[in-house]
């Protein structure tokens, strides 16, 4: 009888909450919504020791939190959700608190794909988010199983940034980014000559029978050559560093994703070659293009590239540091770090994170 007592208790305070929050909510509406939230989900261990709870509680507790909070913000219409759930850092932590937290996150991931679950629920695409060949076998299958079984879902997305760092991802970005323009200026991406072949360059017709391609007729490939080298010097966009190419001698320096030496590397080449070197005006022109690396060049290879960036990044236990999570992407987001520890986040700080990002937003519109 008080079992019974008790449930109806409990469903009677479930349904006044949710009516409350949806109230909440409807007033919230009337200002603008974020788009994207970004958790930082800290203070686990600390929630723990503070409550004397036993190894693994406290990333227990959290998850709880977690599941509250994704409910929250899909009732309040944001679209974009992303959790910082393991940093590559956390590799460096003791194996057997490394190993309990692999167990529980398999555990977890595995029961996202539960019919009651919360993605199907409110219909959640779901990726996961990192180099994710750093996890073991059973967690990597497991998630690259919800994205597959997720695929579909149209309504809202989950980003779950799994062996990540932000530098890993801006280093794989730039990495692709530059492999994708040495493939774009091969010389035999252009032109091409085989045995018998008439080829037209710069209007000319050119037979070559020897089989030899016409880059090396009219020196199109010390062209690319030379915007290969000026395209390497771009490797580096987060801060200048300083390169050399030992076979060449050639010095070059790469600032914030700017390629702005090709006309000196182009020049040192071509003194370095001499006579060797054949112009074609056009040639030079498309290499050149060819061989800039641009910001949107990075970004497409982003691992955050299925997702706009956040407009607020949520930091729990009062850090203001972002800890290589999202560096690229959260140069305009609001941060917001209630001194909370994760584990006892509510309702209301995501409430005031929403407020303070309409008031920011309203007091922009002002000045401008």
């Amino acid at each position: 009888m008080d079992k019974q007592h008790g449930s109806r208790l409990s469903e009677l305070f479930g349904s006044l909450g949710s009516f409350f929050r949806k109230c909440m909510f409807c007033i919230l509406s009337m200002g603008p919504i974020p788009n994207h939230f970004a958790f930082i989900m800290d203070g686990n261990r600390r929630y723990a020791k503070k409550e004397k709870l036993e190894e693994g509680a406290g990333h227990r507790a959290g998850f709880s939190v977690l599941m509250s909070m994704l409910k929250y913000c899909y009732e309040l219409g944001v679209t974009y959700v992303t959790i910082y759930a393991f940093s590559i850092e956390n590799f460096k932590r003791k194996p057997d608190e490394v190993q309990s937290l692999m167990d529980l996150i398999l555990e977890k991931i595995e029961g996202l794909l539960k019919e009651e679950s919360i993605v199907n629920k409110y219909g959640i695409r779901v990726y996961f988010i990192g180099n994710l060949k750093l996890l073991s076998e059973p967690v990597r299958v497991a998630a690259e199983k919800v994205m597959k079984a997720t695929a579909k879902n149209t309504k809202c997305v989950l980003l779950i940034c799994m062996a990540y760092t932000s530098c890993d991802e801006i280093v794989q970005a730039v990495h692709e980014s530059c492999k994708n323009k040495w493939e774009e200026i091969q010389p035999c991406n252009s032109h091409k000559s085989c045995s018998g072949r008439v080829e037209e360059v710069d209007g000319k017709s050119i037979d070559d029978g020897s089989g030899h391609s016409v880059q090396e007729l009219f020196g199109v490939q010390t062209n690319e050559l030379r915007a290969t080298r000026a395209s390497t010097l771009c490797n580096d966009v987060a801060e200048g560093v300083e390169m050399s190419d030992k076979k060449s001698g050639v010095v070059g320096h790469a600032v914030h994703g700017s390629c702005d030496k090709w006309g000196e590397v182009q020049s040192l080449e071509a003194s370095r070659i001499g006579d060797d070197v054949i112009p074609n005006v056009k040639s030079e022109k498309l290499l050149e293009d060819l061989s800039i690396l641009k910001v949107v060049d990075i970004e497409s290879h982003m691992y955050m590239s299925v997702a706009p960036n956040p407009d607020i990044v949520i930091r729990s236990s009062g850090e203001t540091r972002l800890s290589n999570f999202l560096l690229w992407q959260t140069r305009n987001s609001l941060l917001y770090s209630p001194n909370a520890l994760w584990p006892d986040m509510r309702l209301w700080h995501l409430v005031r994170a929403v407020l303070d990002f309409q008031r920011i937003l309203q007091k922009k519109e002002k000045q401008s």
